[in-house]
Order: C-alpha cells, then sequence, then structure tokens
C-alpha cells in the first residue's frame, strides 16, 4: 500500500490521538478493574483525545489543508466531534452503571452522591465543563440561527464557538487529572502537551492580523 499524504495523515493521527492514550494505559500503573469498567475508562480517554483533535482541524494548520479539502475536514470534524461528545456527556452516568451488576449502592444514588460532592475542586470542575460541553454542542446544532443573530455573523460565531470549547477542554482535563484513574504524570503530560498546540493553532486563526504599515505620504516622505 502506498504511502499518500492523505494515509501518512490519517496514520499520524491515529498514532497520535488513539495510540499515545492506549500506550500510556497500557503502561500505567493504576490497579485493573472489571472489563466494563475498563473499557468505560477507556471509551473516555479516547472520547477526550478526540475533543483535542479538535483543535488541531483548525485553517491555521496549513498541512491539513494541503492535504485534506476543507469540506472533507469539516465532514470527519463533525462525525468525530458528536461522537466523543455523547460518551463524554454520558461519562456521569457510565461512572456509575457498574453498580447495576455489583451489590450495595444503587447506581442513581451513587450519582446523586457523586454530583452533590461540591466540596470537591475535581467535581465542581467536571460540572461545569459537563455543562459547558453541553451548550457547546446545542450551539453546535443551532449554529445557523445563531451566525445569523451575531453581530459579526460567521467570524462572531468562530469566537464564541471556539471560546467555549477552550474553556470546556480546560476545565475537563484539570477535572481529570485531579480525580483521573488513568491519568498519571504520563498521560497527564500527553493531554497537556496535545492541549497546547490545539490552543496555539486555535490562537494562529484567531489572533489579529497585524495592521500593515502605512506607506508614507509625499508630504512625510519630504520631512
Amino acid at each position: 500500500m502506498k504511502l499518500t499524504p492523505q494515509r501518512l495523515t490519517i496514520l499520524a493521527a491515529i498514532a497520535v490521538f488513539v495510540g499515545g492514550p492506549l500506550l500510556f494505559y497500557a503502561l500505567g500503573d493504576a490497579p485493573r478493574r472489571s472489563l466494563l469498567k475498563e473499557a468505560i475508562s477507556i471509551a473516555t480517554l479516547l472520547a477526550f483525545a478526540a475533543m483535542l483533535a479538535q483543535f488541531f482541524m483548525a485553517r491555521s494548520n496549513r498541512w491539513l489543508l494541503s492535504v485534506f479539502k476543507p469540506p472533507q475536514i469539516q465532514k470527519v470534524h463533525k462525525y468525530i466531534a458528536y461522537t466523543a461528545v455523547v460518551v463524554i456527556l454520558l461519562h456521569p452516568a457510565l461512572i456509575v452503571l457498574p453498580r447495576a451488576l455489583e451489590g450495595g449502592i444503587r447506581p442513581w444514588d451513587a450519582f446523586w452522591t457523586m454530583i452533590s460532592e461540591l466540596g470537591s475542586l475535581g467535581i465542581v470542575l467536571g460540572l461545569i465543563a459537563w455543562v459547558l460541553l453541553l451548550v457547546l454542542t446545542a450551539m453546535a446544532y443551532l449554529r445557523r440561527p445563531i451566525i445569523k443573530r451575531l453581530p459579526t455573523h460567521y467570524k462572531g460565531w468562530r469566537y464564541v464557538h471556539g471560546g467555549f470549547a477552550v474553556s470546556f477542554a480546560v476545565l475537563a482535563l484539570w477535572h481529570s487529572i485531579a480525580l483521573g484513574r488513568h491519568t498519571d504524570i504520563a498521560m497527564s503530560a500527553l493531554f497537556l502537551g496535545l492541549a497546547a498546540i490545539g490552543f496555539a493553532m486555535l490562537a494562529k486563526l484567531y489572533w489579529p492580523a497585524r495592521s500593515a504599515p502605512k506607506h508614507p505620504t509625499k508630504a512625510g516622505a519630504a520631512t
């Protein structure tokens, strides 16, 4: 199979955003639990990695634009984002789901206890990130009417959408580092590195273009 730029880009993305989390998960020293619990943990790690991958699809990524057409990037962005969003929005319920197969506290009681522990900074950060993601998803679904109502239309939408995305990513990453079972130093470094690069790409896209230097007028040139 010939390694075309398109295939090379896809393989690189899979290696970083899928292979990276799976590798650090396998090398982590967290005690293994039931197959269901570990499957939920892996799905959550990959979903968050997929959310970070969205920042790499910004138009400032010249390499990506040179390999794929914008409609192709937008389609992949949408499919990956919605898949990851479903997993992350279900994350609070998935955490307590295995309790239905265990004795002791019921899943609903465990869920209520978890979200009501507002004394835990990690829980609070996770709840805020969850609400931000819900709003971000609703905004993406209602994108067209929102763009029409914004004073600067699409440009304003990009700033609002990007702002919510960055806010969610920061709070979700903080939450996962504070409470995550598998976000040890290596996994945290991976996510922090990906987030930093992704934010930089977004900033490069949104950063106001520097005004071009004005050419001196004839009068000014004579002085």
